[in-house]
């Protein structure tokens, strides 16, 4: 079964420990998504501000560090912008290669640099990561959640809308995803985030948020990280993410705000944790998982891919 996966960190790791996009060391590679029958990845150029003197040069760095990697490798992969270049990919029997931002401080509060970014290829933006910038505020270890949208933030959720850049609300605070929701004019998505009614952790959706964001069109990607998945609040960041737990999240997911907002998102390459599916080659482990507990396959593949190309049809049109 094909799939679309909105959230992976193997660009920054490709950039800090040189490696390949053809055949490498990490959880992603061309090799390994042919193996996994991928339709599109989705690549974030994963950026630490804390550890930068300016995330807008290091993305720079990372994005023409990763489009010359796909230059090399055009022959399998291609580089997606809109619904139709996903297309035309498949026809070529390509993988769609979607470009995000993860840290809106790349852009360093400036739509010029967001507008360059669009023209870059960039197709999503996670408006914050794990600290306060000047969009907004994270929901890290719940120490801004009652905090919203800066001034800024607003800005740029107008501008992305404008430009076709899918918003992605993974990492914001509670605050800055009721701003976000309620602001936006286009389904907005959260790459990498699961059920807190589950799993009580900041950086999983309650079943209030899931309820709007399926109200809204927009999809919600399963992370693989083993403190996203499992009950207790915190665990050993080395436990292993088993695939029953992922299902859990998923059964949750569904019966409070119905299967259409469901979709991947491993952060591979971002996780420390071992995951049942060893690598992006594995994934079938999950939709045979599921099949296997009850759902249609018409539910598996809305789950792996027609979700996604949904929201990707009605966001990325330019």
């Amino acid at each position: 079964m094909n799939f679309i996966d909105f959230h992976c960190d193997t660009a920054s790791a490709m950039l800090e420990q040189k490696q390949p996009l053809r055949k490498n060391s990490l959880k992603i590679d061309i090799e390994k998504l042919q193996k996994g029958k991928a339709l599109a990845q989705f690549f974030a150029m994963y950026i630490d501000k804390e550890k930068q003197k300016s995330s807008y040069d290091y993305c720079v760095k990372m994005l023409q560090n990763f489009k010359q990697e796909l230059a090399l490798n055009s022959k399998s992969i291609r580089l997606c912008r809109t619904y139709n270049d996903l297309v035309e990919a498949k026809k070529e029997d390509k993988i769609g290669a979607f470009l995000t931002i993860e840290e809106g401080e790349a852009i360093e509060g400036n739509l010029d640099n967001l507008k360059y970014f669009k023209q870059e290829g960039i197709s999503a933006i996670t408006l914050t990561w794990n600290y306060e910038n000047s969009l907004g505020y994270p929901n890290f270890e719940w120490n801004y959640q009652h905090r919203g949208l800066k001034s800024k933030g607003f800005e740029v959720v107008e501008a992305m809308n404008e430009l076709g850049v899918l918003i992605d609300v993974s990492h914001l605070s509670d605050a800055g995803f009721e701003d976000v929701i309620t602001h936006s004019t286009k389904p907005i998505i959260a790459t990498h985030s699961n059920a807190r009614a589950i799993t009580n952790h900041t950086r999983n959706l309650t079943d209030e948020q899931l309820k709007k964001l399926a109200d809204n069109g927009g999809v919600a990607g399963l992370a693989f990280s083993v403190n996203f998945l499992v009950k207790k609040e915190l665990i050993d960041s080395l436990c292993l993410a088993k695939v029953e737990d992922m299902i859990r999240h998923i059964k949750h997911i569904r019966n409070i705000a119905g299967v259409e907002i469901l979709a991947l998102g491993s952060d591979y390459d971002g996780i420390l944790n071992p995951v049942e599916m060893e690598d992006i080659s594995q994934i079938s482990k999950l939709s045979n998982g599921l099949l296997k507990n009850g759902f249609s396959y018409d539910e598996v593949e809305k789950i792996f891919f027609r979700n996604g190309l949904r929201i990707i049809e009605e966001v990325l049109t330019k």
